[in-house]
């Protein structure tokens, strides 16, 4: 069985791999949540791991050392590349292009195979472009529903709701007749008008005839903005297969 990790800055989402699919799963906020959660199962045996991770070098190593002394495996680590499966980075200084994000269009490009546009929809919104002949065209990052949502909270003394509230709020999407109604459904009117716009610039730089990937927490709720989009929740889990393979 191969536990594959992509570890971000707040959470760690992992998978279990068996026989080419997925047993199980989740994501948790810390490693000795990760832990407890996977040796609560006793079926589930652990041979190999590959993890990406946009933490610290100090909190990736603790984290690979836990999971070596618990599970006693080796542990592959996806690190920053030129180019990668039929992929070259598009960025100046190819180290600097978030792992995430480049395994997440990596792994488009690996499903795709020709030109592609990855929406990216977490905490932060990232939007990336892959021609044809693989080669990453750079992209845009720009505040996700989350950190809208934090920053009018933070900054606006009256603007006060929990998280139900703003869940139920994007049931709709009539305008808000509350606070917490026009917050989030304006919110998520931005969301979808850049994601509309990117669609305008991949015309552009990509040609007519090009595959949309949607992926992270909120691509969802853009979805019906892109009915031809694929939705693909574990794109970051198909580059670092190809970043960190096992036989």
């Amino acid at each position: 069985m191969i536990l594959e990790l992509d570890c971000g800055n707040s959470f760690i989402k992992w998978r279990i791999i068996h026989n080419g699919a997925v047993i199980e799963g989740g994501v948790v906020d810390s490693d000795l949540g990760l832990i407890a959660e996977i040796l609560a199962n006793p079926l589930l045996r652990i041979t190999r791991c590959r993890l990406v991770s946009v933490r610290s070098d100090e909190e990736t190593s603790g984290l690979i050392a836990v999971l070596v002394s618990t599970f006693a495996v080796e542990v592959l680590c996806a690190e920053p590349a030129r180019a990668l499966a039929g992929v070259t980075n598009g960025y100046e200084d190819f180290e600097r292009l978030g792992l995430d994000r480049w395994l997440a269009l990596v792994g488009a490009y690996e499903l795709s195979k020709g030109p592609c546009l990855v929406l990216d929809l977490g905490t932060a919104v990232t939007a990336d472009f892959v021609s044809g002949g693989g080669q990453h065209l750079g992209g845009f990052i720009c505040p996700g529903l989350p950190l809208m949502r934090s920053q009018l909270r933070t900054h606006t003394r009256r603007i006060r709701y929990d998280n139900l509230s703003a869940e139920q709020a994007l049931q709709r999407e009539a305008p808000g007749r509350t606070t917490v109604e026009a917050v989030e459904r304006g919110c998520l009117m931005m969301l979808r008008g850049f994601v509309l716009s990117q669609l305008q610039l991949a015309s552009t730089y990509l040609g007519e005839d090009y595959v949309v990937f949607l992926t992270g927490g909120d691509a969802g709720l853009v979805a019906s903005a892109v009915p031809d989009a694929r939705l693909v929740k574990d794109l970051v889990f198909v580059g670092l297969a190809a970043a960190c393979p096992l036989s």
